[in-house]
């Protein structure tokens, strides 16, 4: 009757019933062990386990660390709850052990474990943790905290466990449901607008944003349930709004079917130019682009400016370059929108000066289809302004132009080496405008 030796606590602690049914399931849970048998589990392990299910015991990471400091006084790697498993380390080892946790702080944490019933305290007359041998160096008698009740209740603590590895899979699985319903549903709008479908894109963009958000790992599985049953609904309504739009040769599949819509897809830098490169091969055979020789000339070209970029980079100035304008306002904004009006439908409240114009392009780089690293890039290269006439340019072409991003990324390149202005690009399109 040793493991019920001590039985009430030292100093002003009160004995309650809580202490005393905790005890008493001890005593009976290890009489019902030394009868039947069974298995010994594996401190570690079970330690594993009860962090997976500390929710289900209410325990914080930090009384799980005090209890794990616990296990790293008792010697044994298994834990044999047939006998009282008492550990005696004082609150300054304990301390140490809990990379420096203070001594209050883990007076709080070992009672939340006696309190749960994970370990029970064996308090000595004086209230000293320390252990009693005899003549032969074997301990009679030790007084401190008793781990057999966390080895009898291993079969319980794994039950909550799996239970809770299922709950984890399950939110991993909505969370993963909500991001890809966010990303079809957003798309599915930006190529509705970008391509001009019929439809309430802007109605369906409210809806989206009222589903939308940070995905906390916090939420509960029901909240997330039903934002992800909100988002499948809304995402068949939005694909049923687009294929209406579609006509049967837009929906037998072929290449050119899907040309604008890939000309608005976000694809990645190396795409852009790979596309950009091959386009070359769309044009109408009485273009420049396809006489002979074209191509290996666009290469040359490209490989000169890759290796004046380099130089310039290495010898770490510009000054002898003939840059053309690219930093200041070359030109008035009514010249701009003169030659690109079609930038206007896309403003929220009209163009009214430069920084309209900025947010302006902003918006319609990403319907174009333009990657954000090359979007980026030009405004490093070009400036804010120059890189925003641009987009605006290109938006005006962009039924000739089959990769926006690429041909941005290209005209990045000229800039980046002063040899790209605007003035041109927007007197071309004014010229074609009177024509």
């Amino acid at each position: 009757m040793t493991d019920r030796f001590a039985t009430s606590p030292f100093g002003g602690r009160s004995l309650s019933h809580a202490i005393f049914a905790v005890q008493e399931k001890t005593a009976r849970a290890r009489e019902k062990l030394n009868e039947t048998g069974g298995n010994q589990p594996e401190k570690w392990a079970l330690l594993r386990s009860l962090t997976e299910a500390r929710a289900a015991f209410f325990l914080s990471d930090r009384t799980i660390a005090v209890l794990e400091a616990l296990l790293s006084f008792y010697p044994e790697t298994m834990l044999d709850g047939s006998a009282p498993l008492i550990v005696f380390p004082s609150n300054a080892e304990l301390s140490l052990r809990t990379r420096g946790m203070s001594s209050a702080t883990i007076r709080r944490h070992l009672a939340a474990l006696v309190e749960t019933g994970l370990i029970i305290r064996r308090d000595s007359p004086n209230g000293k943790r320390y252990a009693r041998r005899g003549e032969t160096g074997e301990i009679e008698h030790a007084f401190g905290f008793d781990l057999s009740p966390l080895a009898l209740r291993a079969g319980e603590i794994e039950a909550h466990a799996v239970q809770a590895r299922d709950l984890a899979r399950t939110i991993h699985r909505v969370r993963s449901e909500i991001t890809i319903h966010l990303r079809d549903i957003s798309k599915t709008i930006d190529a509705g607008l970008s391509e001009g479908r019929a439809g309430d894109w802007m109605g369906y963009a409210d809806e989206l944003a009222a589903l939308s958000g940070r995905v906390s790992r916090h939420l509960p599985l029901e909240t997330l349930r039903v934002r992800c049953e909100g988002l499948a609904k809304l995402r068949t309504k939005v694909e049923k709004a687009y294929l209406d739009t579609l006509s049967d040769k837009e929906m037998s599949g072929t290449d050119s079917s899907f040309e604008h819509h890939i000309q608005n897809s976000n694809i990645d830098p190396i795409n852009e130019r790979a596309q950009e490169k091959g386009q070359s091969q769309n044009r109408e055979p009485n273009r420049p682009e396809n006489l002979p020789g074209r191509a290996a000339a666009m290469t040359k070209m490209r490989q000169r400016l890759d290796s004046a970029r380099r130089t310039v980079k290495s010898a770490g100035t510009v000054e002898d370059w003939p840059r053309l304008e690219t930093k200041s306002i070359p030109m008035p904004l009514d010249a701009v929108l003169c030659a690109c009006p079609q930038i206007r439908d896309y403003a929220r409240n009209g163009i009214q000066d430069w920084r309209d114009l900025m947010q302006t392009a902003g918006l319609v780089r990403s319907m174009l289809g333009v990657s954000p690293d090359a979007w980026e890039r030009a405004r490093d290269a070009m400036g804010d302004i120059n890189a925003s006439i641009t987009i605006a340019a290109i938006l005006e072409r962009v039924g000739e132009i089959r990769s926006p991003g690429g041909y941005l990324r290209a005209l990045t390149d000229r800039a980046e080496i002063g040899q790209y202005s605007v003035i041109p690009v927007i007197k071309a399109l004014n010229g074609e405008g009177r024509a």
